[in-house]
């Protein structure tokens, strides 16, 4: 079916959708000609989906009558058990959200992000070094996901691993309990159905106590001696927050610097662009990536009370989905949105959300990450080329490559 001859009555935004591709045409008709749309979904009761830019931006910053207490990564119905065993910092409103934030935020400022720089260009020399020789190799593999997670570099890549199982349950190559199966109701009390979370939680119990006899400069000494409102942590705040910085510490920047290597690959007169002129990649470069990218496809919100949305009546209860997936191609905003442009400016993408009190925490870290690498790859490099077929997870939830083989020619 061609997208011309697409109605709303195809819309298909099931896993297997996304496993082959991202449905651009999909977004663009429901942009077009329902911004505010009910889908039926197979996996329970359906929700709303807000394509549109600036009804992303609104939904984010009403907390009051959007909110993440429901749960913002699950579209599964979850009841009053489920959505207290799982909650984590992500699925709190304000002002609970915020204390937990702020108990996190300081190593993610701009200004203590840029202390990290030179500690960033080591690692990434490190893994460039030992990747580039190699000739043809999994990019993802080999380079996209070596930047730190913020535990001991040792056992980066099984946390990775294990993070990949939460993201992954619904593709069955990633995870042995798919979300959706039967086996996954022992673990419904667990964050994304998954067992990987226990393992995460298991190393995060022992790492916190590590962390009480031998306090270091790290999130995990923070969250172990937090306090907030006169109160420790609880073990399933301090399980939820160490999953949450291991998973999202990783998947944001892997995907950006994935899908901005092979939007590179695809659009060589912008790489040359970024050859001529390599401050483009401080100034616009790495937001192109960023939006071309859009690591989290979507977030959930549930609606307070019933409300009107683009003529659309929205019932208390409701879950509202709103696919930032759309909002970065939407063409009110964007100009020639499905151009790969590494000077577009001005360039208002959300991938780190739409402003209010969810914007990502650690969007300056991402990014830094982001620019180092690409600022230090790109030189050594006169080419690459794919040496095989993309693979992407089976999921709606994550833009995620599972690999990306390529055969590089250094300089």
């Amino acid at each position: 079916m061609s997208a011309a001859e697409l109605t709303l009555d195809d819309v298909d935004l099931e896993n297997d959708v996304f496993a082959e591709r991202i449905p651009h045409e999909t977004f663009a008709l429901l942009r077009r000609e329902a911004p505010v749309h009910w889908y039926d979904w197979s996996g329970g009761k359906g929700f709303w989906c807000v394509t549109k830019h600036a009804d992303l931006v609104a939904v984010h910053k009403d907390t009051e009558t959007f909110s993440s207490e429901v749960g913002a990564t699950a579209l599964e119905d979850l009841d009053d058990e489920q959505i207290e065993a799982r909650k984590s910092m992500l699925d709190m409103d304000p002002p609970r959200h915020s204390r937990l934030r702020n108990l996190v935020a300081q190593p993610f400022t701009p200004r203590t992000v840029r202390t990290y720089e030179t500690a960033l260009r080591e690692l990434t020399q490190v893994v460039l070094d030992r990747a580039l020789p190699l000739g043809e190799f999994d990019f993802i593999e080999e380079i996209a996901k070596e930047l730190p997670i913020g535990v001991p570099a040792s056992d980066t890549g099984k946390l990775i691993e294990w993070g990949d199982g939460c993201i992954g349950n619904t593709d069955p190559e990633l995870t042995e309990v798919l979300h959706d199966s039967p086996e996954s109701e022992q673990y419904r009390l667990v964050p994304f159905r998954s067992p990987t979370a226990l393992d995460i939680f298991e190393y995060g119990h022992w790492l916190a106590g590590q962390r009480r006899s031998d306090p270091r400069d790290d999130l995990v000494s923070k969250l172990v001696h937090a306090e907030v409102d006169g109160e420790k942590l609880t073990a399933q705040e301090f399980d939820t927050m160490f999953l949450l910085l291991v998973v999202a510490g990783n998947e944001t920047t892997r995907q950006a610097i994935a899908h901005g290597m092979n939007a590179l690959m695809e659009h060589r007169d912008q790489w040359q662009r970024l050859d001529e002129e390599p401050d483009l990649l401080w100034r616009t470069g790495a937001d192109e990536m960023l939006r071309w990218a859009t690591p989290v496809l979507h977030f959930r919100r549930t609606a307070t009370r019933d409300v009107e949305l683009r003529g659309q009546k929205i019932r208390a209860g409701d879950k509202v989905v709103v696919w930032y997936i759309s909002a970065n191609f939407d063409e009110n905003v964007f100009t020639d949105p499905y151009r790969f442009d590494v000077g577009r400016s001005p360039n208002r993408h959300v991938v780190f959300g739409g402003g209010g009190p969810h914007y990502c925490l650690g969007a300056h870290l991402a990014k830094a990450e982001l620019q180092v690498m690409f600022d230090m790859l790109l030189p050594r490099i006169a080419d690459v080329e794919p040496a095989g077929p993309v693979e992407r997870m089976r999921t709606n939830f994550t833009n995620a490559l599972k690999r990306m083989p390529v055969r590089v020619t250094i300089r």
